[in-house]
């Protein structure tokens, strides 16, 4: 080719590279003038996405209605992350930072062959485990207070006192788990193995007290920043937290919780600790003794949480009228669950399960806090029935709805009902899946056990009384005990001076009779 033609020739091809474009993007011509050129077929993709079923969106509202048991805390705090916000900012989403799990054998060089057995090296993970996890907990109980503590206070998003209530005692929880660091790594060797381990877990475990006061302020702490998430400067220092890479894509109350489900984890690390110790281990006695302590913390504190949180709804409780209060309600320490239900009407109740009273409510605001008024009177656990219902037995409140109404309508409830002379109450409730519908049933049928087995207690208590000896008698016969003690009481109790009265009285009368007679005789 001559080279002055090679200008001609770029300028052809050109063209002919913008006819076959215009070829392919132009579905007409493409039926008249049909091109050699393969281009792969649209319609395959549009045939294989038809062929993924399509994914059901799924409120996010749905996981704050599931059941909250009182010594637990269902997590409702992530946040919508898909609906938009009108202060919300598009930015492009950040490089999360994550946190990479670490291992005793991959952090220090062991030569496992000629050194441990492997149940030593499983004893080994296990107390690496624990050390690892105080340190990774405070850096993240450092984290909650420089990252969202301090800003939130410095540009006063939140008053010191709300800040206070939220983030409860907090900072005493950091020097009481560097404590607990220090003495870990204190007694590890230059080449990373421990010897020994329990008998600073026996002295250090009874601090964990200090986590009454923490757990018990959660329940308030929770319902305080959801409602000052309703401020858009709070949402949107918060949103700007979670899409930062520190934050690993937790929420603030995600952090706030790190402290209590660390405390539920000793006993189940302890445990492992001690399955690979062996029994000839000096480390086996205070392993055991250190669970026992752990064990009968989490209890007492777990028990206080659940009064702490008892008192919070209850207080918060509105009654309608006098006769709705009951005693039920004032004596109960615990909620054993509660949570968002649905009648057959649609209308959204709000149900507390007590000890021993089921209390149906509506969800109010009063005073800008968010309140329980009550939407019927009060029903005794004891004398409450509980009934499954089948999907479809129950038809929702209205022809015309019932109608139209498809099949999601009309699952997952169950009925209770109450019957006490001329009152009586029959309430249809929808749980917003089939699992909260079991727990439901579940909690709600063992508080009616423990109500009937502790009536029949009472009433056996009632039959038998303590006699004055201290035995156990039936009701009759200390009743007896109790007439003839009394009687032997009042006749060896008689008072000296009536006695001594009775007898000069008696002498004056014989002494006068004596003298009437002496003047007869004259």
């Amino acid at each position: 080719m001559v080279a002055k033609d090679y200008p001609f020739y770029l300028s052809a091809k050109r063209a002919n590279l913008a006819l076959e474009a215009q070829t392919v993007t132009s579905p007409a011509r493409e039926t008249e003038e049909p091109s050699n050129k393969r281009v792969k077929p649209l319609s395959r993709v549009t045939s294989l996405a038809s062929l993924i079923p399509p994914v059901r969106a799924t409120p996010l509202k749905r996981f704050s209605q599931t059941l909250q048991r009182s010594i637990s805390f269902r997590s409702e705090s992530r946040p919508d992350l898909l609906s938009p916000r009108p202060w919300a900012r598009n930015v492009p989403p950040a490089n999360t930072k994550r946190r990479d799990s670490k291992l005793w054998s991959e952090t220090f060089d062991v030569c496992v062959n000629h050194m441990l057995t492997s149940q030593e090296i499983k004893r080994q993970e296990a107390i690496f485990e624990l050390s690892q996890g105080e340190e990774d907990l405070i850096e993240d109980l450092k984290l909650a207070k420089k990252a969202y503590h301090d800003p939130m206070l410095k540009l006063s998003i939140m008053t010191e006192q709300e800040l206070n209530q939220i983030f409860g005692t907090l900072d005493s929880l950091i020097p009481l788990h560097e404590d607990l660091l220090r003495r870990l790594q204190e007694v590890r060797k230059p080449d990373g193995s421990t010897d020994h381990v329990g008998h600073i877990l026996v002295g250090w475990l009874p601090c964990l007290n200090s986590y009454d006061s923490y757990c018990s302020n959660q329940v308030a702490a929770k319902a305080l920043l959801d409602h000052k998430k309703q401020d858009h400067r709070v949402q949107d220092f918060l949103q700007r937290c979670l899409e930062s890479p520190f934050s690993r894509k937790l929420d603030l109350w995600n952090f706030l919780d790190i402290p209590r489900s660390r405390l539920v984890k000793y006993p189940l690390l302890l445990r492992e600790i001690l399955r690979h110790t062996p029994n000839d281990h000096p480390d086996q006695q205070h392993l055991e003794e250190a669970i026992n302590i752990i064990q009968g913390i989490v209890a007492e504190i777990n028990i206080k949480t659940g009064e702490s949180e008892c008192q919070y709804y209850k207080e918060r409780l509105i009654y309608l009228e006098e006769g709705q209060r009951d005693s039920l309600i004032d004596n109960s320490r615990a909620v054993c669950c509660h949570g968002e239900l649905k009648n057959n009407r649609g209308v959204k109740l709000h149900v507390f399960l007590f000890e021993e009273v089921l209390v149906i409510t509506r969800a109010v605001t009063h005073n800008e806090h968010l309140c329980y008024q009550l939407y019927r009177q009060p029903i005794p656990v004891r004398d409450l029935v509980l009934e499954d219902l089948q999907d479809g037995e129950v038809r929702l409140g209205g022809s015309l709805r019932g109608a139209f109404s498809n099949n999601e309508r009309i699952k997952n409830f169950f009925r209770v009902s109450f019957k006490n002379g001329s009152q009586s109450q029959t309430h249809s409730l929808q749980a917003n899946d089939s699992f909260n519908k079991q727990q439901w049933l579940n909690c709600i049928r063992q508080a009616k056990e423990k109500a009937v087995c502790a009536g029949k207690a009472g009433g056996l208590e009632a039959q038998f009384l303590v006699s004055p000896n201290g035995r156990r008698v039936p009701q009759g016969e200390a009743a007896l005990e109790q007439m003839e003690q009394s009687d032997c009481e009042s006749d060896c109790s008689m008072d000296t001076s009536e006695l001594s009265a009775d007898c000069e009285r008696m002498e004056q009368t014989n002494s006068g009779e004596s003298k009437k007679q002496i003047e007869t005789n004259v």
